[in-house]
Order: C-alpha cells, then sequence, then structure tokens
C-alpha cells in the first residue's frame, strides 16, 4: 500500500519537496543579506545583551548579604549567691518589698504577683512603686537589675 500511495501521488509529493527546498533557499539569502546590511547593529545588540547579562549577574553578587557568625562566650560564675543583708537595712527595704521584687524577677506580672501573695492588687502596686523608690529606678526591668548587682537576688 505505501508504494501506491506514493505511486499515486509522486508528483504532489516531489512539488511539495521542490516548494520546500526553494523555500528555505530563499530564507537562507534573505538572512544572509540582513546579517551583511546590519552587521553593525547585530553585534552591539550582542555585546549589549553580554552586558546586560554581566550587570545582573554582578547585581546579584553585590546584593546578597554578608552573612556573619559571631561567637558568643558565656562565662558562668560557680560562686553561690550571697545575700546581702546590710544592703536591704540601708535601702530600709521589707521583706515582703524584697519577696514582691524576686517575683519581679521571675517575671510575674502584678496580678500573678497579687494572687500567688494573696493580696490585693492595689497593695502589690504599692509595694512595686515603694520598691521603685528604694531602688531610685523607673521600671521592673531596672529594679531587677539592679537588685542582682546589690545581690538582693540572685
Amino acid at each position: 500500500m505505501p508504494q501506491g500511495f506514493f505511486g499515486k501521488y509522486h508528483s504532489i509529493i516531489l512539488y511539495g519537496l521542490s516548494l520546500g527546498a526553494l523555500l528555505v533557499l530563499m530564507k537562507w539569502l534573505e538572512w544572509r543579506f540582513i546579517i551583511i546590511d546590519y552587521a553593525f547593529e547585530i553585534y552591539a545588540g550582542l555585546i549589549a545583551l553580554l552586558f546586560t547579562g554581566l550587570g545582573i549577574w554582578l547585581a546579584l553578587k553585590l546584593a546578597q548579604p554578608k552573612t556573619i557568625t559571631i561567637e558568643k562566650q558565656v562565662l558562668v560564675a560557680n560562686t553561690e549567691f550571697v545575700f546581702d543583708e546590710n544592703c536591704l537595712n540601708q535601702l530600709g527595704m521589707s521583706r515582703r518589698e524584697l519577696e514582691v521584687l524576686q517575683l519581679m524577677a521571675d517575671g510575674l506580672s502584678n496580678q500573678q504577683i497579687a494572687e500567688k501573695l494573696f493580696v490585693s492588687l492595689n497593695t502589690i502596686k504599692t509595694h512595686s512603686s515603694k520598691v521603685f523608690e528604694k531602688l531610685e529606678v523607673q521600671r521592673r526591668t531596672q529594679a531587677v537589675e539592679k537588685a542582682k548587682r546589690l545581690s538582693l537576688i540572685p
């Protein structure tokens, strides 16, 4: 059957192949003349593409964040906490205020401290303000830091 098909359409197939070959030849000649006529523009375009690619690559390299690894060494003293009773007396701080200060250092809120000590929230606020006043600080974090420096809390 394939031989019958080729025999039957022999002239149409040869005509199509010759038109295809002629079309390829014409396009090749057209491209050849375009390349010759516009050689400078083609080279300039290729160089522009090259520098564009180089610019993109360089921008990506320069824009990458530099990672810096920092090692932090923490030294922990093996000394045990020694409570400074003299400092407590000099500041005039009561044991209850010291207890409130310790609970502040543990990260408890005023409400949590009040619940833990079975007192009202206003009582805790009063103790806190007295602690701030005696330690001469404005914030809880400052109070905790200063109390640790003075060896009032561990």
